[in-house]
């Protein structure tokens, strides 16, 4: 262990038995990442980086503080997850990146409000998928439940306060968390229910439902960016955005028409121009990411320019609308340098020798690289005509050739991507999920689709008859 985690472990020791309402002072984050993917972390407020981090030998880290404020901080490596703290902490994180958010646990001063909104934010995590099984309740059977889940999570809240007695400051960010993510679950309902019009037009909300909706802070400056208020309004702001265009075009998340009808509406009545920026960015980039049409692109960059003052924002897009345009239909594949399992260095098209499919996977997931291989396994057998072709993001050369030979992959459809960062930038690879269908000359056939989603099958078959 380093020399600065057993400062860190003594100052902990320090002030075990001092109220956290009256410590001040020296404030340090700490912590390991185990099997981490890049050799820093970064840390974060309020969307804004405060540091780099760079990562020991054994992979700690250790960072003081300068003048730091109460509040919801945030920290990066390769995936995000927020923290609280507050001055005269000394809090230190263990994390497994592979098991992100369930193998995250927090030690030190500060330890149990944090370990506290973690075990808040995965009984979140799971209640989602199990409230998705409530979406056909009538809205008074799906609110009882909702009700009862609330009602279970602020005893536990109550309980924690009367243990701890942690400072108004957390109290009110753990009772906002436990708030939005109830109108979460809501909201989420009100998506599913209002797609059927003749379910609305017979059902009756109880006149407490939506009670909520009439006192939102649509510019609250300590939780901009704390993740269940910003998950919570983008929504919100969903649900208010279909009916805008209901007349027009079928309701569509990603479409076009949806999300600049919704920059517009978020414009109109966010308050807070950080808060207001970043949701603009998010739909923008979420709405880019998806698309498949150029002038909708370019049209959505100037949306962005309108509407979001940040120009970090527009520069960051308009490089991410450049690099889809250049992946949709029609378009040739960038031709990024792959390296095969001979050490061979080799350009894309160069190994394209029929109709094939492109996919990604990574040696630091081990389920999803093993899920994605047998679902492509299967792939290949019902559709012969198309090559499937396997893509690693990882840099660790010797690590990969030997996963291929112990996981018995067929070596000669297997490689791994020379210069990653390019890659990502000119494959827009933003998960590993998703595929690319080009022709055996290098055209794309489809950019965007999801190795594991049912309609890959129907798009094979429209390919085949081509």
């Amino acid at each position: 262990m380093s020399k600065h985690l057993l400062f860190l472990l003594s100052v902990t020791l320090l002030f075990s038995c001092t109220s956290k309402k009256e410590r001040s002072g020296d404030t340090y984050f700490g912590g390991e990442i185990v099997n981490p993917k890049t050799k820093h972390i970064v840390l974060l407020k309020d969307g804004a980086v405060i540091d780099s981090i760079a990562l020991k030998e054994d992979n700690t880290f250790s960072y003081k503080f300068k003048n730091p404020v109460s509040g919801i901080y945030t920290f990066q490596h390769n995936e995000f997850q927020m923290f609280y703290m507050q001055p005269g902490d000394s809090l230190m994180v263990r994390v497994n990146t592979m098991g992100f958010d369930e193998s995250l646990h927090y030690s030190g001063i500060g330890a149990k409000n944090n370990n506290f909104l973690m075990e808040l934010f995965l009984q979140n995590e799971a209640e989602v998928k199990l409230v998705s099984n409530y979406y056909q309740l009538t809205p008074t059977e799906f609110s009882s439940k909702i009700d009862s889940l609330h009602t279970v999570h602020k005893t536990e809240l109550k309980k924690f306060i009367k243990k701890n007695n942690p400072t108004e400051d957390f109290i009110e960010i753990a009772e906002s968390n436990l708030k939005y993510n109830e109108y979460i679950k809501k909201e989420l309902y009100t998506s599913v229910f209002t797609r059927n019009p003749e379910r609305v037009a017979n059902a009756k909300f109880p006149k407490e439902f939506y009670t909520y909706r009439k006192t939102l802070d649509l510019g609250n400056t300590s939780l901009r960016s704390y993740y269940p208020y910003f998950r919570f309004l983008d929504l919100y702001f969903d649900n208010l955005t279909y009916p805008t265009y209901d007349k027009e075009a079928s309701r569509d998340r990603l479409s076009y028409i949806h999300n600049s009808n919704k920059i517009m509406v978020m414009d109109s009545l966010i308050t807070n121009d950080s808060l207001k920026n970043s949701l603009i960015r998010r739909n923008a980039r979420r709405y880019l990411l998806a698309t498949k049409d150029p002038e909708n692109g370019r049209k959505m960059i100037k949306i962005l320019k309108k509407y979001d003052a940040n120009p970090k924002h527009h520069i960051e897009l308009e490089t991410l609308a450049q690099a889809t345009m250049k992946l949709t239909p029609g378009q040739k594949v960038p031709d990024v340098v792959l390296v095969n399992s001979e050490n061979e260095a080799k350009q894309l098209r160069s190994v394209l020798s029929k109709r094939t499919v492109l996919y990604f996977w990574s040696m630091e997931s081990i389920k999803h690289f093993k899920d994605i291989h047998a679902k492509v396994a299967e792939l290949s057998s019902k559709y012969p005509e198309f090559e499937f072709i396997g893509i690693n993001t990882d840099t660790h050369y010797k690590k990969w050739l030997n996963t291929l030979t112990v996981s018995g992959f067929n070596k000669a459809k297997e490689y791994q991507i020379e210069d990653i960062q390019n890659a990502e930038r000119r494959l827009v690879l933003y998960s590993n999920s998703k595929a690319l269908i080009i022709d055996k000359d290098g055209v794309i056939l489809e950019s965007n689709t999801n190795i594991f989603h049912s309609s890959i099958e129907d798009q094979l078959l429209a390919f085949l008859n081509l």
